[in-house]
């Protein structure tokens, strides 16, 4: 029996593992970077231990230090989480090697999916159905569209949609870049590109003696850069035929490669309704909170219960029940190719859920199994949203009798979340969520390729922000004045200006109070103040009635309503002229690190508009920076290896006319 875990791990998955360890009555020990020394996960843990630094490869990475943390704590077990070592065969060896028990697959069966191009080899001979692999130079034009893969690793790192053959070999040596980079390997393959694909998973879980569940679908076609964004179960309109052999093909998966504990077996689902083999992922999936919501089942205590050794029970798995939705809350931007984005988290609260996350409630059906709605999170409030990991700060889950009813659900409690910090993706979820082709389950990978514009719209021509800085300008005026609320003095008009973030446009406001309260001068038409205090101001909007909920920390400023989320910054009456760039300047986007210029770049080089210039990397995803004109480059600041900051100088492109 395991009396203390140790979780390889950070974040939100530390987090979720710990929560099971203690309803099992299980010790804790985390280990964390000195970037996260204050971390939740950290707080939260029996038993804490530094690895000393802040990158990955010399933290989280270091299965060496890590081993010697749980021996140190006194653990005698290890859970990898997801990310990071958690499919590193060689980590999982030294952990049984160490004496500790090894809350995953045999290391034999990591080894066999590691590599893709193996993987499918194996498949292929237990008759899961594959695309075929279109070797690198014999692709022709018969061939397009392709996809280039990374052998090794995941996430939509190395992978590339190539759609003609004089790309192609660009984007090759694109993907090899990046896959070595991220996996030290910079092995890729080719394989056909399924337009109007869905990505469909299946859950398996296994014991020592045999048995493997197939635990339902999951569809994950809600997707960015072929990282998901949205996962349900079950995955909606599959015909019973077609989820049956997705089913047995998992555990046909499974069984081949002597696979024990949970995993996922991942498809592509071809718009003809025809099933292929993608990968294995031989951990616990990110999503793994829908399955257990239709199910009934902590996959978490079953990973435990399974490396015990107990065996899985002999009437199989529990009947599905409902439907369950899970979206991914990200510190980025996707108006602006889905930039991630670094700062304080003021404030994170999901109506209905306490702070701790978990279910909201002890809502339960009939058969004793959650219902509602859960988060998972790695952050509270007050916590620095860095550069140095994924930019995920939660998943909002929720369950329902019917599909319908958990959307609904899911769109309400993100809708309404109060999210005062990083830009996030919130009302992108939102929509999405909301919008025809998801509500009637018109799914597939190229969602948001085709939606994205209108899904980052402002909803109301623009006019809301103009609005919400309103909103924030009384708000601040109230609590500046001495007396609070209404004052009978009339006053001459007031001017204040705020930065929209992230977008930077600036709205400037203008108002007086007169002996009636205060008045909206020159600002959105249509609008009339009804009520103004320091922390809520109700204002009538083309004649209703709306609340805006304004909340400052220092120059920053947040206004809900049911017109949307605003953040602001408020900017002073006289510009520091310091702060002014010369045109043509490129700046840092976010906090990273440059790794890689322009093949042959140097100052005097002509470069035209959109050009690639150099690389970022940032909270594991990578960023291209472009010639913003056609013109000469004049000054080049970084180097491969660079660590920049936000709004660091990196180039220069000077007017080529001038």
């Amino acid at each position: 029996m395991i009396s203390a875990l140790l979780v390889a791990n950070r974040g939100e998955i530390a987090r979720r593992v710990f929560r099971t360890c203690r309803e099992l009555g299980i010790s804790t020990v985390a280990v964390h970077s000195d970037a996260d020394a204050g971390a939740l996960h950290v707080r939260e843990a029996d038993a804490a231990v530094r690895l000393p630094g802040d990158a990955p490869a010399d933290t989280y990475l270091r299965g060496d230090l890590i081993v010697k943390a749980a021996l140190a704590a006194g653990a005698d077990a290890v859970h990898p989480g997801y990310g990071f070592l958690s499919e590193n065969a060689g980590f999982a060896r030294a952990v049984g090697e160490a004496g500790l028990v090894w809350v995953g697959p045999p290391p034999g069966a990591m080894e066999a999916m590691a590599s893709k191009t193996r993987a499918k080899e194996i498949m292929r001979g237990a008759g899961v159905p594959l695309l075929s692999p279109v070797p690198v130079g014999a692709a022709g034009e018969g061939d397009l569209p392709l996809v280039v893969k990374a052998a090794l690793g995941g996430g939509g790192r190395g992978m590339r949609v190539v759609r003609s053959l004089g790309a192609l070999e660009g984007e090759v040596a694109s993907a090899r870049a990046e896959a070595a980079a991220a996996f030290g390997d910079g092995s890729v393959f080719l394989e056909p590109y399924v337009e109007g694909g869905r990505h469909v998973e299946v859950q398996v879980l296994a014991d020592s003696y045999g048995a493997v569940w197939a635990l339902g679908t999951r569809d994950c076609s809600l997707q960015r850069r072929h990282q998901k964004v949205i996962e349900e179960a079950p995955a909606p309109g599959l015909e019973a035929g077609l989820r049956e052999s997705l089913h047995s093909a998992a555990v046909a998966a499974a069984r081949a490669i002597g696979y024990v504990g949970a995993g996922t077996v991942e498809f592509l689902v071809s718009g003809e309704g025809r099933a292929y083999f993608l990968e294995m992922n031989t951990r616990l999936q990110v999503e793994h909170p829908v399955t257990e919501c239709v199910y009934g089942l902590d996959l978490v205590a079953w990973q435990v219960r399974v490396a015990e050794g107990e065996a899985l029970a002999g009437g199989g798995p529990p009947l599905p029940v409902g439907h369950a939705v899970e979206a991914r809350l990200y510190a980025e931007d996707p108006g602006r190719e889905w930039t991630p984005q670094t700062g304080v988290l003021h404030r994170f609260s999901v109506p209905g859920v306490g702070g701790g996350g978990g279910w909201a409630g002890e809502s339960r059906s009939a058969d004793g199994r959650a219902y509602g709605l859960r988060v998972d999170s790695g952050v509270a409030d007050g916590d620095v949203i860095g550069v140095h990991y994924d930019p995920m700060l939660a998943k909002v889950i929720a369950w329902a009798p019917r599909r319908d009813e958990a959307l609904r659900l899911l769109a309400f409690a993100l809708d309404h979340a109060l999210i005062h910090g990083p830009v996030t993706n919130r009302e992108l979820l939102v929509r999405s969520l909301r919008h025809s082709d998801f509500l009637s389950a018109t799914l597939d990978t190229g969602f948001y390729e085709r939606n994205l514009g209108e899904l980052t719209a402002d909803p109301v021509g623009g006019g809301s922000a103009g609005i919400a800085a309103l909103a924030a300008a009384l708000a601040d005026s109230c609590g500046r004045s001495p007396f609070g609320g209404w004052r009978n003095v009339p006053s001459v008009p007031q001017c204040k200006s705020y930065r929209s973030e992230p977008d930077g446009d600036v709205h400037e406001v203008r108002y007086r109070l007169g002996r009636g309260g205060f008045v909206a001068e020159g600002g959105p038409a249509g609008v009339r103040v009804l009520s103004v205090d320091s922390d809520a101001v109700i204002l009538e909007v083309e004649g209703v009635r709306r609340v805006f909920a304004v909340a400052s920390y220092g120059e920053r400023v947040y206004v809900d309503s049911s017109l949307g989320a605003h953040a602001f910054v408020a900017l002073p009456r006289f510009p520091d002229p310091a702060s002014r760039t010369e045109p043509g300047s490129l700046l840092a986007p976010m906090p990273g690190t440059v790794i890689r210029l322009a093949d042959g770049l140097v100052v005097g080089d002509r470069v035209v508009s959109g050009q690639p210039l150099l690389w970022l990397e940032a909270m594991k995803m990578e960023h291209k920076v472009v010639a913003p004109a056609d013109g000469v480059l004049t000054v080049l600041h970084v180097a491969p290896g660079q660590q920049v900051e936000l709004g660091a100088l990196l180039a220069v492109v000077a007017d080529s006319s001038s």
